[in-house]
């Protein structure tokens, strides 16, 4: 996004917070706090400061930081133990330790699902309860759910790998039914996971009910040893239901929105209290309709976001009204399988969380608008200005196209697609050159446009789409292949070849037969040099994914007392197949790895019948 860390230094706020360093890969490295943001981050990057080997070490890796602006140097203190337990930076071992809040995951995607222990929430389709206080309660848990349900621990893909082992252990003690071995139905295992989930959610009474009933039964019939396996199983639910709760369900847990508005774009922040400390958070942005009203975009992301969370706590603090405040509780109360508050504080302790989520929002928003700015001119603005270069509308879908072989051996072609200036890497297209042999990229570049375009029209999934216009790495030769193609098949699609000079660098564009010089400063230019850069990386991609994975069977894979060595010897030796073909024994016998042998299974596969 063009992160300028000067330009950020200068707008640090002299107030107390927490910062985040990310490296170039955006994990998050270093997490601190400080009185004044402004005078301690700047610290980082002045030279003239001893900083020590691991500060010296961490500054060069820095690429962006962000903040959170707190009230107070003891809410900064424990928003930072918070941050560094949940992301664990590289640069923080100082206060490195193993407490994290670990989760409890059930992987209700799968056939047959499993409960495991978790380090974090991830965006998939299982379903998470957490955090726990330790991760001695997860374990703990964990062990006790598989128990009471009979649930499988093993990591095998079911029902893929039924019957591949014997069952384990577990089925032999009567903890588990093997699925393993498909001996128990995945409806009836689903209901085992059903009752899990439910005594996860703290439904402990029902599990509690059962339990003494079957110790009873057990204790009169003097199967003692079972009564006593009851009795534990008794013990270890009381245990976790009154001591080691899970956070879902204490009254404790809140979560705190706020919403900073600013005609058509919108940011809410979210703060995550568990068990009434500040744990993390969290902040999207929102782009809405001019004149929109706060009430209604903070119900909107309301909806949105806790659609697809799969933890709600019990009470929402809101930085304005909504007005569907009593149907947006009820809903909230049926996920969360309790009764949850929205409440709007209006003074109080409260009130200033709110009012610290509000900053942040603000802080976030004003940061967002010059970065969306700067990409908006690397985007549409370039785009623009391609458009102008052309004398025509900005296009908004681009395509450009690329050959790649060694020596005309296994071509591939690729395709590459910009919309609005930024990559849409799902349309991406590779394609296998079939008909031509030898390094004629005209003609594998008309075979790779007549299968798309044909395709295109015949509205194959995938290529119904037609571009605005096209972009062919190179200029008169590889436009006029694309304007054939295209006349042949009845279209009519804007061409322009990227011409680059003596040093392979763009230098202009070939557009209706001439050359179009362009601005090399402007954003223009920088986005076909991503564009050609961009096509030529999916080709080779591609290419060296078929080599190296033996994807491609060449016809030199055929030949007997022919090895990698000697194949790889022919390919740089001859420009193509077709030279290989013609080559003369004498000729072959001359190569420096090659001896009689060899020589003669060469010439006497292509011309004794061989192939």
């Amino acid at each position: 996004m063009g992160f300028n860390i000067e330009e950020e230094l200068r707008k640090l706020p002299g107030k107390p917070g927490v910062y985040l360093m990310h490296d170039a890969r955006d994990e998050i490295i270093y997490v601190g706090k400080a009185v004044s943001l402004k005078n301690r981050v700047r610290q980082y990057f002045q030279s003239s400061r001893n900083k020590g080997l691991k500060i010296e070490q961490m500054v060069p890796q820095i690429a962006r930081f962000e903040y959170i602006v707190t009230d107070s140097e003891l809410e900064a203190l424990v928003l930072e133990c918070n941050l560094i337990k949940e992301y664990r930076p590289k640069y923080n071992t100082m206060l490195k330790d193993d407490k994290a809040y670990p989760f409890i995951q059930v992987t209700v995607q799968e056939d047959y699902p499993r409960v495991l222990f978790a380090r974090r929430m991830k965006k998939d389709k299982s379903r998470y309860f957490g955090p726990y206080t330790s991760a001695g309660a997860v374990k703990e848990t964990i062990d006790l759910v598989r128990k009471l349900y009979h649930l499988r621990s093993c990591s095998k893909k079911l029902p893929a790998d039924q019957g591949k082992e014997r069952p384990c252990l577990y089925y032999h003690i009567h903890q588990c039914k093997a699925p393993c071995q498909g001996w128990i139905a995945p409806e009836e295992y689903r209901k085992q996971i059903d009752q899990a989930l439910s005594f996860l959610e703290g439904n402990f009474q029902e599990v509690l009910r059962e339990l003494t009933a079957k110790m009873e039964q057990a204790s009169e019939e003097l199967r003692f040893e079972d009564a006593a396996e009851y009795r534990d199983l008794i013990e270890s639910v009381r245990r976790i239901g009154e001591h080691q709760k899970i956070t879902g369900s204490s009254g404790t847990d809140r979560d705190v929105v706020a919403l900073a508005v600013d005609r058509d774009d919108a940011v809410a922040q979210i703060f995550f209290i568990r068990d009434g400390k500040l744990i993390g958070r969290d902040h999207f942005y929102l782009r809405v309709a001019a004149g929109e009203e706060r009430s209604d975009i903070l119900q909107s992301f309301l909806k949105q976001f806790y659609a697809g969370t799969p933890f709600i706590p019990k009470e929402l603090m809101l930085s304005d009204e909504v007005e569907e405040r009593e149907i947006l509780e009820e809903w909230l109360g049926r996920k969360r399988g309790q009764r949850v508050y929205i409440r709007v504080p209006k003074k109080g302790t409260k009130e200033k969380l709110v009012e610290l989520a509000q900053h942040n929002a603000q802080i976030i928003l004003n940061q967002d608008r010059e970065r969306l700015k700067k990409e908006e001119g690397r985007t549409i603005g370039a785009v623009k200005e391609i458009g102008k270069w052309l004398h025509m509308e900005p296009p908004e879908r681009i395509e450009a196209y690329d050959i790649s072989n060694i020596s005309g051996f296994q071509s591939v072609g690729s395709m590459v697609v910009y919309e609005k200036g930024k990559p849409k890497r799902a349309d991406y297209r590779k394609f296998r050159i079939k008909s031509v042999e030898g390094p004629n990229d005209y003609a594998s570049l008309e075979e790779v446009l007549s299968r798309r375009f044909r395709r295109g029209l015949e509205e194959d999934k995938g290529f119904e789409k037609l571009p605005d216009l096209i972009m062919m790495d190179g200029g008169r030769g590889q436009v006029n292949v694309a304007l054939e193609v295209l006349k042949n098949l009845g279209l009519s699609i804007p061409v322009c070849g990227m011409v680059k000079d003596d040093s392979h660098r763009t230098r202009g564009l070939y557009f209706d037969n001439k050359e179009i010089p362009i601005d090399r400063n402007g954003e223009g230019f920088h986005l076909i040099t991503r564009i050609q850069d961009e096509a030529h990386r999916f080709a080779i991609e591609y290419h060296r994914l078929l080599r190296s994975k033996g994807q491609v069977h060449s016809v030199l894979d055929d030949i007997p007392n022919i090895g990698p060595g000697r194949r790889r010897e022919l390919m740089r030796h001859y420009k193509s197949l077709e030279e290989i073909k013609n080559a003369e024994l004498e000729e072959l016998r001359n190569l420096p790895s090659m001896n009689e042998r060899s020589a003669r299974s060469v010439y006497e596969f292509f011309h004794g019948g061989g192939s």
